[in-house]
């Protein structure tokens, strides 16, 4: 008699299992959102919709195809919020949470999927540091919520609209989500400099990474002079920064003769600085977008697709990987065989990530923008800006999205999700097993360039 074969039991990767849970959460968004409760009555609410708001609130991007205010109520708003956050801080910062309220040992496995999921190298200290950003981000959050929630007692009649336009936005600038429920995202607040400067620097802590934050709260409660930051850290806030710097600046230059023509000298500061910033991954807009001219918005494009800080709540390439790419170009241009950055020297095994990143970036790119353009009825330059935005979970519009087919609107759900969980998750998916090799070929040189 013939012996039935056991079952292989199918072991997933911990990549492969982070991006299923990633799924799961969008099926649980969409299906939380799709609550008829949450709604204003009279609203048309499709599946395609439901799927796209739910995908872009858990890649915390903010392009929409609907308008928020005039969808949904404000349980719906409560709802986005969690989504925004379950997006923000990452899956398993909460499930480790969710883990030790209820007791669940944090084993081996589930500190390979902390790692993953924050793009960490190291298994040390990874259930203390998860509980540390979950408390962070709270308080940072919390703190901005009664900020604005009292301000906007200026704005708003009663106190309670007030604190909840002041929550939502303050976990959605802090989780750089870009959604609003103002129906014109913070155009109301052009003049107002204090709601820009509390939206600016809520955005820019969630985008420049829960390790820079972590190491600055280390550095702050340290004995001065004892405290050493990474260089991780050190990178990533300066090229962030010197982002956010040049953005400003170049925004000024290119507009200085046409829309910030007739503007006083704070407007454009604060326009041009505003617009910089969001491009980190925010998607909070004080003007038009449209009003710019296509060199401008090329830029944002640019800027977007570099994204926010790894391990933070933006996409894009990172802004550590266009560093390394920056700093292994002047290397070579150079001469020296090594790239060396405040005293340390460079892994060659992190400057071929940054290039394969970039690489497939490019590719992946260019080719939503070919794809959109054949779908959509668009100006090049509004498909460019919107593949930018999307894969950058940025969430910032020229009005393409609303009005995108459905084919389009796939394309751009398929490209929100990669921004959240990263291209090197993405290729880690399809990536086989690391096999060590047994024998090597002779070298020989090759033409490049």
């Amino acid at each position: 008699m013939r012996k039935n074969r056991p079952y292989r039991r199918i072991r997933l990767t911990s990549v492969q299992l982070i991006v299923l849970f990633y799924l799961g959460a969008v099926i649980m968004a969409t299906t939380l959102l799709s609550l008829p409760f949450a709604h204003r009555g009279g609203m048309e609410w499709s599946f395609i919709d439901a799927l796209f708001t739910a995908v872009s609130a858990i890649s915390v991007t903010g392009l929409t195809v609907v308008n928020t205010a005039e969808t949904f109520n404000e349980i719906g708003y409560f709802l986005l919020a969690f989504v925004l956050q379950f997006g923000g801080i990452g899956i398993m910062t909460l499930g480790t949470f969710i883990w030790l309220l209820v007791g669940k040992r944090i084993g081996l496995r589930e500190r390979q999927l902390i790692m993953t999921d924050q793009n960490l190298s190291t298994l040390q200290g990874l259930v203390r540091l998860m509980i540390q950003i979950l408390y962070l981000i709270l308080i940072i959050e919390a703190i901005g919520t009664v900020i604005l929630g009292v301000y906007f007692l200026n704005y708003f009649q009663t106190a309670q609209e007030a604190f909840i336009q002041g929550f939502f936005a303050a976990v959605s600038a802090t989780t750089n989500g870009g959604f609003d429920i103002t129906g014109k995202s913070l155009h109301p607040f052009a003049a107002d400099y204090f709601v820009q400067f509390i939206n600016i620097l809520l955005m820019i802590l969630g985008a420049i990474g829960f390790p820079v934050l972590l190491e600055v709260k280390e550095y702050i409660t340290s004995k001065k002079g004892k405290y050493q930051f990474s260089l991780f850290t050190k990178i990533t806030t300066a090229t962030f920064f010197a982002l956010v710097v040049v953005g400003t600046l170049l925004i000024i230059l290119l507009e200085s003769n046409l829309f910030y023509e007739d503007k006083k000298w704070h407007q454009v500061l604060f326009y041009s600085l505003f617009q910089s910033v969001t491009t980190r991954s925010g998607g909070l807009s004080t003007m038009d977008i449209n009003l710019f001219s296509e060199p401008t918005q090329l830029l944002m494009s640019a800027l977007m697709f570099i994204g926010a800080s790894p391990s933070s709540v933006g996409g894009g390439i990172r802004t550590t990987t266009f560093a390394i790419v920056i700093l292994a170009i002047l290397s070579f241009a150079k001469g020296n065989q090594t790239i060396k950055v405040f005293k340390r020297e460079l892994l060659s095994e992190d400057v071929q990530k940054a290039f394969v990143v970039l690489s497939v970036a490019v590719m992946m790119f260019g080719t939503s923008v070919v794809v959109l353009m054949y779908t959509e009825s668009a100006p090049l330059m509004t498909v460019i800006f919107e593949v930018a935005s999307a894969f950058g979970t940025c969430g910032l519009s020229m009005g393409l999205t609303p009005d995108l087919s459905t084919p389009g609107k796939l394309l751009v759900i398929f490209l929100m999700f990669i921004g959240r969980v990263g291209i090197l998750s993405f290729l880690f998916i399809i990536r086989g097993k690391i096999v060590k090799e047994t024998y090597r070929y002779p070298k020989e040189q090759v033409i490049i360039g």
